[in-house]
Protein backbone atom coordinates (compact mmCIF):
# COMPACT_ATOMS: atom_id res chain seq x y z
CA UNK A 1 0.00 0.00 0.00
CA UNK A 2 1.84 3.04 -1.31
CA UNK A 3 1.31 6.26 0.57
CA UNK A 4 3.53 9.35 0.76
CA UNK A 5 5.92 9.57 3.70
CA UNK A 6 5.37 12.79 5.66
CA UNK A 7 6.10 13.44 9.35
CA UNK A 8 2.59 14.76 10.07
CA UNK A 9 0.36 13.65 7.21
CA UNK A 10 -1.01 10.43 5.76
CA UNK A 11 -1.41 10.85 2.00
CA UNK A 12 -2.51 9.10 -1.15
CA UNK A 13 -1.79 11.23 -4.23
CA UNK A 14 -2.64 8.80 -7.04
CA UNK A 15 -6.04 7.56 -8.12
CA UNK A 16 -5.87 3.80 -7.56
CA UNK A 17 -9.22 2.06 -6.92
CA UNK A 18 -7.43 -0.99 -5.51
CA UNK A 19 -6.14 1.10 -2.59
CA UNK A 20 -9.34 2.92 -1.65
CA UNK A 21 -10.76 0.43 0.86
CA UNK A 22 -7.42 0.07 2.63
CA UNK A 23 -6.92 3.81 2.89
CA UNK A 24 -10.43 4.16 4.28
CA UNK A 25 -9.00 2.42 7.35
CA UNK A 26 -5.70 4.30 7.44
CA UNK A 27 -7.35 7.72 7.14
CA UNK A 28 -10.09 7.05 9.72
CA UNK A 29 -11.04 9.91 12.03
CA UNK A 30 -12.64 10.12 15.47
CA UNK A 31 -12.84 12.01 18.75
CA UNK A 32 -13.23 9.31 21.41
CA UNK A 33 -17.02 9.55 21.41
CA UNK A 34 -17.46 8.58 17.77
CA UNK A 35 -15.42 7.76 14.70
CA UNK A 36 -15.62 6.73 11.09
CA UNK A 37 -13.79 5.25 8.17
CA UNK A 38 -12.60 7.66 5.49
CA UNK A 39 -15.45 6.82 3.13
CA UNK A 40 -16.14 9.13 0.22
CA UNK A 41 -18.98 11.56 0.78
CA UNK A 42 -20.43 11.06 -2.71
CA UNK A 43 -21.70 7.76 -4.11
CA UNK A 44 -18.98 5.19 -4.80
CA UNK A 45 -19.72 1.80 -6.35
CA UNK A 46 -16.14 0.53 -6.10
CA UNK A 47 -14.68 -1.59 -3.30
CA UNK A 48 -15.49 0.12 0.01
CA UNK A 49 -16.62 -0.62 3.57
CA UNK A 50 -18.95 2.05 4.90
CA UNK A 51 -18.48 2.60 8.62
CA UNK A 52 -19.49 5.15 11.25
CA UNK A 53 -19.24 4.09 14.89
CA UNK A 54 -20.51 5.38 18.25
CA UNK A 55 -18.41 4.54 21.30
CA UNK A 56 -20.12 2.14 23.68
CA UNK A 57 -23.09 1.42 21.40
CA UNK A 58 -23.05 -2.31 20.68
CA UNK A 59 -25.13 -5.36 19.82
CA UNK A 60 -24.79 -8.85 21.39
CA UNK A 61 -24.36 -10.95 18.24
CA UNK A 62 -25.13 -14.58 19.12
CA UNK A 63 -22.03 -16.77 19.04
CA UNK A 64 -21.69 -19.04 16.01
CA UNK A 65 -19.51 -22.10 16.65
CA UNK A 66 -19.77 -25.78 15.82
CA UNK A 67 -19.04 -26.94 19.36
CA UNK A 68 -19.46 -25.76 22.93
CA UNK A 69 -17.29 -25.76 26.02
CA UNK A 70 -17.80 -24.64 29.59
CA UNK A 71 -17.33 -20.89 29.80
CA UNK A 72 -18.08 -20.20 26.14
CA UNK A 73 -19.87 -16.86 25.71
CA UNK A 74 -23.41 -16.69 24.40
CA UNK A 75 -22.61 -13.67 22.23
CA UNK A 76 -19.88 -11.46 20.83
CA UNK A 77 -20.42 -7.77 21.57
CA UNK A 78 -20.02 -5.69 18.43
CA UNK A 79 -19.79 -1.94 18.04
CA UNK A 80 -22.28 -1.25 15.28
CA UNK A 81 -22.08 0.51 12.00
CA UNK A 82 -24.36 3.44 12.79
CA UNK A 83 -26.19 5.98 10.62
CA UNK A 84 -24.11 7.40 7.78
CA UNK A 85 -23.94 11.14 8.39
CA UNK A 86 -21.30 12.12 5.81
CA UNK A 87 -23.34 11.32 2.68
CA UNK A 88 -23.66 13.85 -0.14
CA UNK A 89 -25.23 12.72 -3.40
CA UNK A 90 -23.83 14.74 -6.31
CA UNK A 91 -25.67 15.17 -9.61
CA UNK A 92 -24.13 16.98 -12.58
CA UNK A 93 -26.68 17.62 -15.29
CA UNK A 94 -28.72 14.86 -13.68
CA UNK A 95 -25.82 12.37 -13.76
CA UNK A 96 -24.64 10.82 -10.48
CA UNK A 97 -21.00 11.48 -9.61
CA UNK A 98 -19.31 8.11 -8.95
CA UNK A 99 -15.54 7.91 -9.30
CA UNK A 100 -15.72 4.17 -9.96
CA UNK A 101 -17.69 4.87 -13.16
CA UNK A 102 -15.95 8.03 -14.32
CA UNK A 103 -14.06 8.25 -17.61
CA UNK A 104 -11.05 9.63 -15.78
CA UNK A 105 -9.95 10.86 -12.36
CA UNK A 106 -7.04 13.31 -12.26
CA UNK A 107 -5.17 15.34 -9.65
CA UNK A 108 -6.48 13.01 -6.93
CA UNK A 109 -5.22 13.98 -3.46
CA UNK A 110 -6.40 12.39 -0.21
CA UNK A 111 -4.79 13.27 3.09
CA UNK A 112 -5.27 13.22 6.83
CA UNK A 113 -3.33 15.77 8.83
CA UNK A 114 -2.58 14.03 12.13
CA UNK A 115 -1.70 17.36 13.71
CA UNK A 116 -5.30 18.56 13.53
CA UNK A 117 -7.41 15.52 12.58
CA UNK A 118 -8.86 17.11 9.44
CA UNK A 119 -9.46 14.77 6.49
CA UNK A 120 -9.22 16.33 3.01
CA UNK A 121 -9.76 15.07 -0.53
CA UNK A 122 -9.70 16.75 -3.94
CA UNK A 123 -9.85 15.64 -7.56
CA UNK A 124 -10.81 16.52 -11.10
CA UNK A 125 -13.17 14.08 -12.77
CA UNK A 126 -14.61 13.49 -16.23
CA UNK A 127 -17.98 11.78 -15.92
CA UNK A 128 -19.39 9.16 -18.29
CA UNK A 129 -21.30 11.89 -20.13
CA UNK A 130 -18.11 13.88 -20.69
CA UNK A 131 -18.90 16.59 -18.13
CA UNK A 132 -15.90 17.70 -16.08
CA UNK A 133 -15.98 18.73 -12.41
CA UNK A 134 -13.54 19.70 -9.70
CA UNK A 135 -14.27 18.67 -6.12
CA UNK A 136 -12.83 19.54 -2.72
CA UNK A 137 -14.08 17.86 0.45
CA UNK A 138 -12.97 18.13 4.07
CA UNK A 139 -14.38 16.94 7.37
CA UNK A 140 -13.60 16.32 11.02
CA UNK A 141 -15.06 14.81 14.18
CA UNK A 142 -14.77 17.68 16.61
CA UNK A 143 -12.35 17.16 19.49
CA UNK A 144 -13.79 20.33 21.06
CA UNK A 145 -17.40 19.12 21.00
CA UNK A 146 -17.43 15.30 20.89
CA UNK A 147 -21.07 15.25 19.76
CA UNK A 148 -20.39 17.21 16.57
CA UNK A 149 -19.23 16.24 13.08
CA UNK A 150 -18.53 18.83 10.38
CA UNK A 151 -18.22 18.48 6.62
CA UNK A 152 -17.62 20.91 3.77
CA UNK A 153 -18.06 19.88 0.14
CA UNK A 154 -17.30 22.14 -2.84
CA UNK A 155 -17.83 21.45 -6.54
CA UNK A 156 -16.89 23.45 -9.63
CA UNK A 157 -18.47 22.74 -13.01
CA UNK A 158 -18.83 24.68 -16.24
CA UNK A 159 -22.20 25.82 -17.56
CA UNK A 160 -24.37 23.05 -16.18
CA UNK A 161 -26.83 22.44 -13.34
CA UNK A 162 -25.29 20.86 -10.25
CA UNK A 163 -27.23 19.38 -7.37
CA UNK A 164 -25.77 18.54 -3.95
CA UNK A 165 -27.96 16.41 -1.69
CA UNK A 166 -26.57 16.07 1.85
CA UNK A 167 -28.30 13.26 3.73
CA UNK A 168 -28.29 11.06 6.82
CA UNK A 169 -28.98 7.39 6.23
CA UNK A 170 -29.85 5.04 9.09
CA UNK A 171 -30.49 2.08 6.79
CA UNK A 172 -27.09 0.55 7.47
CA UNK A 173 -25.80 -2.96 8.17
CA UNK A 174 -22.65 -4.62 9.47
CA UNK A 175 -20.51 -6.70 7.13
CA UNK A 176 -19.43 -8.74 10.16
CA UNK A 177 -22.66 -10.37 11.37
CA UNK A 178 -23.00 -13.96 12.55
CA UNK A 179 -26.69 -14.46 11.81
CA UNK A 180 -27.62 -11.47 9.63
CA UNK A 181 -29.71 -10.03 12.46
CA UNK A 182 -31.28 -6.61 12.09
CA UNK A 183 -29.17 -4.55 14.49
CA UNK A 184 -31.18 -1.31 14.23
CA UNK A 185 -34.79 -0.13 14.40
CA UNK A 186 -35.27 3.28 12.76
CA UNK A 187 -37.99 5.28 14.50
CA UNK A 188 -37.89 8.60 12.64
CA UNK A 189 -36.39 10.21 9.54
CA UNK A 190 -37.78 13.75 9.34
CA UNK A 191 -37.15 17.32 8.22
CA UNK A 192 -37.34 20.33 10.53
CA UNK A 193 -37.59 23.51 8.51
CA UNK A 194 -35.79 24.18 5.24
CA UNK A 195 -32.23 23.31 6.21
CA UNK A 196 -32.44 20.79 9.05
CA UNK A 197 -33.28 17.10 9.22
CA UNK A 198 -32.72 14.23 11.63
CA UNK A 199 -32.96 10.48 12.10
CA UNK A 200 -33.64 8.63 15.35
CA UNK A 201 -32.82 4.95 15.71
CA UNK A 202 -32.43 2.31 18.42
CA UNK A 203 -30.41 -0.87 18.67
CA UNK A 204 -32.22 -4.17 18.97
CA UNK A 205 -31.70 -6.10 22.24
CA UNK A 206 -29.43 -3.51 23.92
CA UNK A 207 -31.82 -0.59 23.24
CA UNK A 208 -29.25 2.16 22.81
CA UNK A 209 -31.04 5.21 21.46
CA UNK A 210 -29.38 7.51 18.93
CA UNK A 211 -30.28 10.72 17.13
CA UNK A 212 -28.33 12.40 14.35
CA UNK A 213 -29.37 15.84 13.13
CA UNK A 214 -27.90 17.94 10.33
CA UNK A 215 -28.16 21.65 9.66
CA UNK A 216 -26.90 22.65 6.22
CA UNK A 217 -25.57 25.91 4.82
CA UNK A 218 -25.28 26.15 1.02
CA UNK A 219 -23.88 28.90 -1.18
CA UNK A 220 -22.36 29.69 -4.55
CA UNK A 221 -19.13 31.62 -4.85
CA UNK A 222 -17.19 33.31 -7.63
CA UNK A 223 -14.58 36.05 -7.87
CA UNK A 224 -17.13 38.73 -7.04
CA UNK A 225 -19.64 37.50 -4.51
CA UNK A 226 -20.99 34.77 -2.27
CA UNK A 227 -24.69 33.96 -2.61
CA UNK A 228 -26.83 31.77 -0.38
CA UNK A 229 -28.27 28.80 -2.22
CA UNK A 230 -31.80 27.89 -1.24
CA UNK A 231 -33.17 24.41 -0.80
CA UNK A 232 -34.67 22.96 -3.98
CA UNK A 233 -36.46 19.96 -2.47
CA UNK A 234 -36.44 17.48 0.38
CA UNK A 235 -35.95 13.75 0.04
CA UNK A 236 -36.85 11.11 2.60
CA UNK A 237 -37.98 7.57 3.23
CA UNK A 238 -38.39 5.56 6.42
CA UNK A 239 -34.61 5.39 7.05
CA UNK A 240 -33.01 8.26 5.16
CA UNK A 241 -33.51 12.00 4.96
CA UNK A 242 -31.88 14.49 2.60
CA UNK A 243 -32.05 18.12 1.46
CA UNK A 244 -31.26 19.05 -2.15
CA UNK A 245 -29.50 22.27 -3.18
CA UNK A 246 -29.15 23.16 -6.86
CA UNK A 247 -27.32 25.82 -8.85
CA UNK A 248 -26.68 26.46 -12.54
CA UNK A 249 -22.95 26.98 -12.32
CA UNK A 250 -21.21 29.29 -14.75
CA UNK A 251 -17.51 29.20 -15.53
CA UNK A 252 -15.52 30.00 -12.40
CA UNK A 253 -18.42 29.42 -10.00
CA UNK A 254 -18.48 26.84 -7.22
CA UNK A 255 -21.30 25.37 -5.15
CA UNK A 256 -20.48 24.62 -1.52
CA UNK A 257 -22.40 22.97 1.28
CA UNK A 258 -21.40 22.98 4.93
CA UNK A 259 -23.01 20.15 6.85
CA UNK A 260 -23.07 20.32 10.65
CA UNK A 261 -24.20 17.13 12.37
CA UNK A 262 -25.14 16.68 16.02
CA UNK A 263 -24.75 13.07 17.14
CA UNK A 264 -26.26 12.02 20.47
CA UNK A 265 -26.89 8.69 22.20
CA UNK A 266 -28.51 7.45 25.39
CA UNK A 267 -25.02 6.89 26.76
CA UNK A 268 -25.10 10.63 27.56
CA UNK A 269 -28.75 11.72 27.15
CA UNK A 270 -32.23 10.68 28.15
CA UNK A 271 -34.17 9.08 25.31
CA UNK A 272 -36.72 11.88 25.24
CA UNK A 273 -33.96 14.51 24.88
CA UNK A 274 -32.03 12.93 22.00
CA UNK A 275 -33.58 14.76 19.07
CA UNK A 276 -33.54 18.20 20.68
CA UNK A 277 -29.94 17.74 21.83
CA UNK A 278 -28.75 16.62 18.39
CA UNK A 279 -30.66 19.40 16.63
CA UNK A 280 -29.30 21.92 19.12
CA UNK A 281 -25.71 20.90 18.42
CA UNK A 282 -26.20 21.18 14.67
CA UNK A 283 -27.99 24.55 14.87
CA UNK A 284 -25.37 26.12 17.12
CA UNK A 285 -22.59 24.77 14.92
CA UNK A 286 -24.12 26.30 11.79
CA UNK A 287 -24.38 29.65 13.57
CA UNK A 288 -20.74 29.45 14.69
CA UNK A 289 -19.55 28.66 11.17
CA UNK A 290 -16.83 26.48 9.73
CA UNK A 291 -13.77 28.59 10.57
CA UNK A 292 -14.69 28.99 14.23
CA UNK A 293 -15.40 25.27 14.64
CA UNK A 294 -12.29 24.03 12.89
CA UNK A 295 -10.22 26.49 14.94
CA UNK A 296 -11.60 25.12 18.22
CA UNK A 297 -11.01 21.57 16.96
CA UNK A 298 -7.38 22.36 16.09
CA UNK A 299 -6.75 23.95 19.46
CA UNK A 300 -7.99 20.77 21.15
CA UNK A 301 -5.55 18.69 19.09
CA UNK A 302 -2.76 21.19 19.82
CA UNK A 303 -3.24 20.62 23.55
CA UNK A 304 -2.95 16.86 23.06
CA UNK A 305 0.20 17.02 20.94
CA UNK A 306 1.90 19.38 23.38
CA UNK A 307 2.27 16.53 25.87
CA UNK A 308 1.84 13.42 23.70
CA UNK A 309 4.20 13.95 20.76
CA UNK A 310 7.33 11.86 20.23
CA UNK A 311 10.01 13.34 17.96
CA UNK A 312 12.39 11.10 16.01
CA UNK A 313 15.29 12.80 14.25
CA UNK A 314 16.68 11.50 10.99
CA UNK A 315 13.98 8.93 10.17
CA UNK A 316 10.84 10.42 8.62
CA UNK A 317 9.21 7.01 8.10
CA UNK A 318 9.50 6.17 11.80
CA UNK A 319 8.36 9.68 12.72
CA UNK A 320 5.21 9.24 10.67
CA UNK A 321 4.63 5.77 12.13
CA UNK A 322 4.89 6.80 15.80
CA UNK A 323 2.59 9.76 15.25
CA UNK A 324 0.13 7.47 13.46
CA UNK A 325 -0.04 5.33 16.60
CA UNK A 326 -0.31 8.32 18.94
CA UNK A 327 -3.00 9.90 16.76
CA UNK A 328 -5.19 6.81 16.72
CA UNK A 329 -4.87 6.21 20.46
CA UNK A 330 -5.99 9.76 21.19
CA UNK A 331 -8.87 9.80 18.74
CA UNK A 332 -10.10 6.43 20.03
CA UNK A 333 -10.10 7.29 23.74
CA UNK A 334 -10.59 10.69 25.39
CA UNK A 335 -10.72 9.53 29.02
CA UNK A 336 -13.88 11.30 30.18
CA UNK A 337 -16.18 8.27 30.59
CA UNK A 338 -15.29 5.19 32.66
CA UNK A 339 -17.86 3.13 30.73
CA UNK A 340 -15.72 3.32 27.59
CA UNK A 341 -12.48 1.59 26.67
CA UNK A 342 -10.21 1.06 23.66
CA UNK A 343 -10.99 -1.33 20.84
CA UNK A 344 -7.95 -2.90 19.10
CA UNK A 345 -8.92 -1.34 15.75
CA UNK A 346 -10.13 1.96 17.13
CA UNK A 347 -12.72 3.43 14.79
CA UNK A 348 -11.15 1.97 11.64
CA UNK A 349 -13.54 -0.91 11.01
CA UNK A 350 -15.70 -3.73 12.35
CA UNK A 351 -13.18 -6.48 13.10
CA UNK A 352 -12.56 -7.38 16.76
CA UNK A 353 -16.01 -5.97 17.44
CA UNK A 354 -14.78 -2.69 18.90
CA UNK A 355 -14.67 -4.40 22.29
CA UNK A 356 -12.08 -4.00 25.05
CA UNK A 357 -9.20 -6.51 25.11
CA UNK A 358 -6.42 -7.20 27.58
CA UNK A 359 -4.36 -5.06 25.18
CA UNK A 360 -5.61 -2.02 27.09
CA UNK A 361 -3.56 -2.91 30.16
CA UNK A 362 -0.63 -4.33 28.20
CA UNK A 363 -0.13 -1.47 25.75
CA UNK A 364 -2.49 1.47 26.20
CA UNK A 365 -2.36 2.32 29.90
CA UNK A 366 1.46 2.71 29.84
CA UNK A 367 1.12 5.17 26.96
CA UNK A 368 -1.55 7.26 28.66
CA UNK A 369 0.34 7.23 31.97
CA UNK A 370 3.43 8.55 30.22
CA UNK A 371 1.75 11.18 28.07
CA UNK A 372 -1.43 12.41 29.78
CA UNK A 373 -2.71 13.57 33.16
CA UNK A 374 -3.24 10.59 35.45
CA UNK A 375 -7.05 10.80 35.38
CA UNK A 376 -7.04 9.46 31.80
CA UNK A 377 -5.43 6.15 32.81
CA UNK A 378 -7.47 6.17 36.02
CA UNK A 379 -10.68 5.98 33.97
CA UNK A 380 -9.42 2.80 32.30
CA UNK A 381 -8.77 1.26 35.71
CA UNK A 382 -12.21 2.31 36.97
CA UNK A 383 -13.66 0.56 33.91
CA UNK A 384 -12.13 -2.71 35.16
CA UNK A 385 -13.07 -2.03 38.78
CA UNK A 386 -16.71 -1.60 37.78
CA UNK A 387 -16.57 -5.00 36.06
CA UNK A 388 -15.18 -6.84 39.09
CA UNK A 389 -18.50 -8.59 39.93
CA UNK A 390 -18.64 -9.94 36.38
CA UNK A 391 -15.02 -11.06 36.66
CA UNK A 392 -15.98 -13.13 39.71
CA UNK A 393 -18.86 -14.65 37.74
CA UNK A 394 -16.50 -15.50 34.88
CA UNK A 395 -14.20 -17.33 37.28
CA UNK A 396 -17.11 -19.25 38.82
CA UNK A 397 -18.12 -20.53 35.37
CA UNK A 398 -14.72 -22.21 35.17
CA UNK A 399 -14.97 -23.78 38.63
CA UNK A 400 -13.20 -21.18 40.77
CA UNK A 401 -14.65 -19.97 44.06
CA UNK A 402 -13.84 -17.92 47.13
CA UNK A 403 -13.96 -14.59 45.31
CA UNK A 404 -11.50 -15.53 42.56
CA UNK A 405 -11.83 -13.15 39.61
CA UNK A 406 -11.07 -13.62 35.93
CA UNK A 407 -11.32 -10.50 33.83
CA UNK A 408 -12.50 -11.33 30.30
CA UNK A 409 -10.07 -11.18 27.42
CA UNK A 410 -12.73 -9.52 25.27
CA UNK A 411 -15.67 -7.58 26.66
CA UNK A 412 -18.00 -4.67 26.40
CA UNK A 413 -19.82 -4.92 29.74
CA UNK A 414 -17.71 -7.34 31.81
CA UNK A 415 -18.93 -10.59 30.25
CA UNK A 416 -16.47 -12.70 28.27
CA UNK A 417 -17.06 -12.46 24.52
CA UNK A 418 -14.17 -14.57 23.18
CA UNK A 419 -14.64 -18.29 22.51
CA UNK A 420 -11.13 -19.59 23.12
CA UNK A 421 -9.26 -16.79 24.82
CA UNK A 422 -6.94 -19.28 26.54
CA UNK A 423 -5.28 -20.33 23.25
CA UNK A 424 -5.36 -17.00 21.43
Amino acid sequence: MAGIIDPWKLKLATWDPEQIEGFESILSIGNGRMGQRANFEEAYSGSSLQGSYLAGVYYPDKTKVGWWKNGYPEYFAKVLNSANWIGVDVKVGGEILDLARAQSVDHFAWELNMKDGVLKRSFTCTLESGSSVQVKAERFCSMHNPELGCLRYTIKAKDCPVQLIPYIDAGVTNLDSNWDDAFWVVHEAKHRGLRQAYVRAETNKTHFGTALAMTVAAYTLDDREKKECSQSKVESNSERVGIAFEANLKQGQVLTIEKYVGICTTMQHAEEDLVESACGHSEEAEKSGWESLVHAHRLAWDRIWQHADVEIDGDIKSQQAIRFNIFHLNQTYRGDDARLNIGPKGFTGEKYGGACYWDTEAYCIPFFLASHPEQIARQLLIYRFNHLPRAVENAEKLGFSGGAALYPMVTMNGEECHNEWEIT
